[in-house]
């Protein structure tokens, strides 16, 4: 039985303390869901993660051959790996977890008589929702008071039709089937599409009607299936033909020598060897981690994959209002033809009988409570006098721009007001055709000063409270102008846009001239001129698309109007960013390449349709977020490269020698050992990587180029058959001078750590390392370096350790020899980008 409050009869709320207790009493609102993994689950996900099965395997092995001290290290060393891999998952999911807070969804409640915005988890049972149209209703509720109010209730329905609901002030909430018109519950994670209202909650979390079927509907997309299953290809190769190799040198050596444990020692060795399972994890951290960068920048990936998407966007179509310019929208200017003011909120001019009735008559159209920022400056602006009692309320339709409102005043008269676009209120006014046109150029005049333009009109004595505000005879008033001003770092974001090869087109509502006259003052190309909603509607497809990739300014644009919009520049060849905010902006959201919820207006369904969720209304934020795409694109193409080309001389160390006959120079200790520098290079090293010089002044990659394709895989390969060579030079030359066996692995595995270490800073440039490092260091990597190469010091010049690895102590001179070989093939790979065919990496084919 939840513990409900009576109803609220003033509609006051909660205090804070009792919303304390009943949480604290209720527990949150949410549904239980598995979420992200526990510790415990990621220790057994990676528990049976191919490498440490092998490396269990190989010190089995050594405890069946004698060997003890030897399958003990390699047990440490399973436990090294595993703990490695748990740290960063557990990294992973934390900032999972994270994004999970960020996005959670928020209601709107009323506590102790003030609305505020909270967590929609903190609902109680008792507390107020204030709900308007795109709110995702926070939980199970009785309405107490509405306007207009209609649900979608589909979720729980399946009708697509929504639903009128009627307000109870008293009334009980009623378990029911939801559905049906003019009933007064409302139900958690349906959505409001039209109209507002105030709602008594009953029941919260997994006691509501969704709850009850476990459904979630604000989780974040945690995995990135594309290119997970692109990567799991790669890893499924090099397994199969890893597994086969191995199988193949077990039997050589088996067969060859009789010595079936060397044989599978050594068949272990090249499997460990040819398994890159730095890959997934790779991709999960990289993508995991860059989603968290991006959050820090205040912008949220709900579907982290979408990271592979940013650094392709061509084309940026952003709102105007609260996006380009601070959505602190003032009064600038009262006038009806005649007369003509410039407003200001601080000295309040005094105005003419005409011009104040005007004003009154735009204050008296708009609401008294609500969050648009137009209705807020006219309540600033207009005295507060008692209007009456509000008998009707139309907001805009997509059929008519303008807000519609019926008074009765004490004395029982019936009067209207209405505001809203020019031509909306031309028809309501019923004006004749010169009048419209002369009212017209009044509009056209006042819009290119750069003004958000409004018409307002009023009717007296009306006989009877309308059914339609068309069926009033409003005469026309006059203007109100609005200013926004556009915000300081616009002008700098849109250059840095232009130089990374990204247009930036701007979609309004607005009147021609006010588009062009902010979209000239952010920078934005207004050479091809304005292209309108109206005009929109006479267009064919391709003809759209045709104008589209020419023109950069979008006005007149309904909300509808979007998705046509998107689909156009997508057919004339973009690859689309959209921004949006509303309901109606969903479609569109959805259809782009890259959907951009804005800031705290954004409503809960234009977030579900959104890849991305700016946590302010920020241009800037965007441009940075693209950026940084950028960088997290080519840090994660980069560990892609140097994983296919370390495992290369690895796999061919452990192989060739053996198979021509030689005495195996890597056994699974070595692999393990190796493992311990390259698990932390992948997800330390490479992800730390600051972004390239010029990031944002390359053009944008084609969309369908993936991560990593068959080019890229070439020009790792290609390295690490380069350091290969130098490996099995250095052991070749060894034996001819007469080294010991583990003199021989010594070098070879000096030879193997000098070329990794090398490839590192190769392949972490796009342009050269050499030339970087006197440039620009990155401290992470070079300390890295310093400590592998320390730890290798240590293992060869330590007894103990020595004798466990098969290593001796070498002269300095052929020590030095070792390590210039294995950087020879890195180094001519870097020299190599200085030649122009080879300057940029090779495309995938």
């Amino acid at each position: 039985m939840t513990d409900r409050c009576e109803p609220n009869a003033v509609l006051a709320g909660l205090d804070e303390a009792e919303a304390a207790r009943r949480l604290a009493l209720h527990g949150p609102n949410e549904i239980p869901s598995p979420g992200g993994r526990s510790a415990l689950g990621v220790v057994a996900e990676v528990l049976r993660e191919p490498m440490f099965l092998m490396l269990l395997a190989a010190a089995g092995l050594y405890l069946i051959v004698g060997d003890p001290i030897e399958g003990a290290v390699l047990s440490l060393f399973a436990g090294l790996s595993v703990g490695l891999v748990i740290v960063q998952e557990i990294r992973g999911e934390r900032a999972l977890d994270a994004l999970r807070d960020l996005s959670a969804p928020t209601a709107r409640v009323r506590r102790g008589g003030r609305d505020r915005v909270l967590p929609a988890r903190e609902v109680v049972p008792g507390d107020l929702l204030v709900l308007a149209e795109g709110d995702r209703i926070a939980a199970d509720a009785v309405l107490r008071d509405a306007s207009g109010l209609v649900v979608d209730e589909s979720l729980l329905t399946g009708e697509s039709v929504p639903v009128r609901k009627s307000p109870e002030p008293r009334a009980a909430f009623c378990d029911e089937r939801p559905g049906g018109d003019d009933r007064p519950e409302v139900w958690a994670s349906t959505l409001v599409v039209g109209g507002r209202g105030w709602a008594d909650v009953a029941r919260t979390g997994a006691a509501t009607s969704v709850g009850a079927i476990g459904l979630s509907l604000a989780a974040i997309d945690e995995t990135a299936t594309g290119l997970q299953a692109a990567i799991a290809g790669i890893v499924r190769v090099f397994a199969i033909f890893g597994g086969l190799a191995s199988a193949a040198l077990v039997l050589l050596v088996g067969l060859q020598d009789g010595d079936w444990i060397a044989g599978l020692l050594a068949g272990l060795a090249l499997a460990m060897a040819m398994l890159p399972e730095e890959f997934p994890m790779a991709l999960a951290i990289f993508v995991t981690l860059g989603a968290r960068r991006l959050a820090v920048e205040r912008v949220l990936t709900r579907r982290p994959a979408i990271i592979e998407t940013l650094g392709a966007i061509t084309v940026l179509a952003v709102d105007k209002t609260g996006t380009l310019t601070e959505n602190r929208m003032r009064l600038a200017l009262i006038g009806d033809g005649a007369d003509e003011v410039d407003w200001d909120d601080a000295r309040q001019p005094s105005l003419q009988p005409s011009l104040a009735r005007l004003l009154a008559a735009a204050r008296r159209a708009s609401r008294r409570d609500g969050p648009d920022p137009i209705d807020a400056a006219l309540r600033r602006a207009a005295p507060d006098e008692a209007d009456g009692e509000r008998v009707a309320d139309w907001g805009v339709t997509p059929d008519l721009l303008a807000m519609t409102r019926v008074w009765r005043d004490p004395a029982g008269r019936l009067s209207a007001a209405a505001k809203g676009a020019p031509e909306a209120i031309f028809d309501l006014c019923r004006l004749p055709l010169e009048e419209r046109e002369r009212r017209g150029r009044e509009a056209a005049d006042l819009a290119a000063r750069g003004l958000r333009l409004l018409a307002v009109a009023e009717a007296d004595d009306l006989p009877a409270a309308p059914a339609d505000p068309r069926d009033v005879a409003f005469r026309f008033l006059g203007w109100v102008g609005f200013a926004d001003p556009l915000r300081a770092s616009v002008p700098a974001a849109v250059a840095r846009a232009r130089a990374a090869g990204v247009r930036v087109v701007m979609i309004t509502g607005d009147m021609p001239a006010t588009a062009l006259a902010v979209a000239a003052a952010a920078g934005l190309s207004t050479a091809a001129g304005c292209l309108t909603g109206p005009e929109i509607e006479t267009m064919d497809e391709a003809t759209l698309a045709g104008r589209a990739a020419e023109v950069s300014v979008f006005a007149r644009i309904m909300p509808a109007e979007k998705l046509r919009v998107v689909r156009a520049l997508q057919a004339s060849g973009a690859v689309v960013a959209m921004t949006g905010d509303g309901v109606n902006d969903a479609p569109a959201l959805e259809a782009a390449h890259v959907g951009i919820a804005v800031g705290p207006r954004a409503t809960d369904v234009a977030k579900e349709a959104s890849d991305i969720v700016l946590l302010d209304e920020d241009f800037g934020a965007i441009v940075s977020g693209v950026r940084l795409g950028r960088r997290i694109f080519d840090n994660l193409r980069k560990v892609m490269i140097y994983i296919a080309a370390i495992h290369v001389p690895i796999a061919g160390v452990a192989l060739i020698p053996v198979v021509l006959g030689h005495p195996p120079l890597i056994l699974p200790l070595h692999v393990a050992l190796i493992e311990m520098v390259i698990d932390p290079i992948c997800s330390i090293a490479f992800e730390s990587e600051p972004e390239e010089e010029g990031v944002m002044e390359r053009p944008p990659r084609p969309l369908a180029e993936p991560f990593v394709g068959l080019g890229h895989l070439a020009w790792g390969l290609a390295q690490g058959l380069g350091v290969l060579v130098a490996c099995l030079v250095v052991e070749a030359f060894a034996r001819r001078d007469g080294h010991a066996a583990d003199e021989v692995r010594t070098l070879v595995f000096i030879a193997l750590t000098a070329g990794n270490l090398a490839l590192v800073q190769v392949d972490a440039a796009l342009g050269s390392a050499i030339v970087r490092a006197f440039t620009r260091v990155n401290g992470v990597s070079w300390a890295i370096t310093l400590l592998t190469a320390g730890v290798l010091a240590g293992v060869i010049l330590t007894p103990g350790l020595a004798d466990l690895f098969g290593f001796a102590r070498v002269a300095a001179g052929p020590a030095l020899g070792a390590i210039l070989a294995g950087v020879v093939a890195p180094i001519l790979f870097d020299l190599a980008k200085f030649v122009p065919a080879l300057r940029r990496r090779p495309r995938p084919v």
